[in-house]
C-alpha cells in the first residue's frame, strides 16, 4: 500500500472522537502495517486516572482505520495488545488487499459527519429501528447498549450525573486540568474556543466552581433528550476499553447515517464512587464505559480541530 493511501488512514482515524479533544494517539507505519500507540503525555489523569477514556478514544480512531480500509478495498488484520511488553502498543493493523467488500466500507463517508453534539436535541424522537441499529452496532464489536426507556431510569441517572458535576467542579485540580485544555483553534487541540476569550474562560473555571448550575444544565439535558443509552462491557480492562471505542464509533457512524448525532454524559462512570451505582441501575452484570445522548440536531456544527499529520505519525 502507498504511503499516501496509508496517510489517508490515519488522516480518518484522527477524525475520532476524545475527551477534552486531547487527540491521545500515535501511528507508525512501516510498510503495509500501521501500529496504534497510546500517546500518554495527552493524558487526563485527573479526570481518567486510569486512561479509561483515553483507550476508548483509541478504540474509536482504529474503527475509523478500518472503515477507511474497508473503503480503499484493504483487509484489516488487527492484532490487539500485541507486545505484553508495551502497553502502549494498542494494536498492529495489517493491510492486504482484498476484492471483498466490507459492511464497514457504507460508513467510510459518515466519519468526516460526526460530530459531538452537546446543545439540546430537536423534539424529535428516535425510531424504534434506528434504536435497534445502534444496539446491533455496538454488539457487533463485543460490547452492549441498554437504553433508559422509563422516567424512573432517567432521573436516577440525571441525579448521578447532578451529583457527579458537583463532586468534579468541586475539585480544584480537575477545574485547572479543564481550563488547561481551553485552546483556541490555532492550537488545533482542545476545547476550542475564540483565541480572544481563552485567558478569561480559564480564569472562570480554575477559580469558580460552577458544579451546581452545570449539573443542573446537565439533568435537563438527560431527562429531554430524545434518546439516553449506556454502553456497558462484561470486563473492564484495556482489551475491553479499546471494544468500547470502537463500539462507540460504529455506533456514532450509524447513527450519523440516520441523521444522527450524539455527545456524553459520562461524569458518573469518571467518578470512582459513582460508577457502581450506575452498574447496579443496570443490574450489575456488566462494567458502564459510557453513558451516551442521541437526537436529531437542529443545525450543523463545525468540526472540532485535528492536529496535522506530522504530529501523531511516528518517524523510524
Amino acid at each position: 500500500m502507498d504511503r499516501g493511501s496509508l496517510n489517508t488512514l490515519v488522516q480518518a482515524a484522527v477524525l475520532a472522537p476524545s475527551s477534552h479533544n486531547t487527540q491521545p494517539w500515535l501511528f507508525r507505519i512501516r510498510d503495509d502495517t500501521v501500529d496504534l500507540i497510546a500517546d500518554r503525555t495527552r493524558a487526563l489523569p485527573v479526570n481518567d486516572p486510569n486512561d479509561r477514556e483515553l483507550t476508548i478514544s483509541c478504540g474509536c480512531a482504529l474503527f475509523n482505520l478500518r472503515v477507511m480500509a474497508a473503503a480503499l478495498a484493504q483487509r484489516a488484520d488487527i492484532e490487539i495488545c500485541p507486545d505484553p511488553q508495551d502497553e502502549d502498543l494498542l494494536a498492529r493493523v495489517r493491510l492486504t488487499r482484498s476484492t471483498e467488500t466490507e459492511s464497514e466500507t457504507t460508513l467510510a463517508s459518515m466519519i468526516p459527519l460526526r460530530r459531538t453534539y452537546r446543545q439540546r436535541f430537536d423534539d424529535v424522537p428516535v425510531a424504534a429501528d434506528t434504536i435497534a441499529a445502534l444496539a446491533a452496532a455496538v454488539r457487533a464489536e463485543g460490547a452492549h447498549l441498554d437504553v433508559l426507556a422509563s422516567p424512573a431510569q432517567r432521573e436516577s441517572a440525571a441525579e448521578l450525573i447532578a451529583r457527579a458535576d458537583t463532586f468534579q467542579w468541586s475539585d480544584p485540580r480537575w477545574r485547572r486540568e479543564l481550563a488547561a485544555w481551553m485552546h483556541s483553534r490555532r492550537r488545533h487541540d482542545g476545547l476550542a474556543m475564540p483565541a480572544l476569550a481563552v485567558p478569561l474562560a480559564q480564569l472562570v473555571v480554575r477559580t469558580f466552581d460552577m458544579g451546581g448550575g452545570v449539573g443542573a444544565k446537565d439533568r435537563e439535558l438527560a431527562t429531554h433528550s430524545p434518546l439516553l443509552a449506556l454502553v456497558s462491557t462484561s470486563g473492564d480492562s484495556c482489551r475491553d476499553w479499546l471494544a468500547t471505542g470502537q463500539a462507540l464509533q460504529r455506533a456514532l457512524l450509524t447513527g450519523v447515517q440516520r441523521g444522527l448525532q450524539a455527545s456524553y454524559l459520562n461524569q458518573p462512570i469518571q467518578v470512582e464512587t459513582l460508577r457502581p451505582r450506575l452498574r447496579e441501575l443496570f443490574g450489575g452484570a456488566r462494567f458502564p464505559q459510557l453513558l451516551m445522548r442521541w437526537g436529531h440536531a437542529s443545525r450543523t456544527l463545525p468540526a472540532s480541530p485535528r492536529r496535522p499529520l506530522a504530529d501523531v505519525v511516528l518517524q523510524d
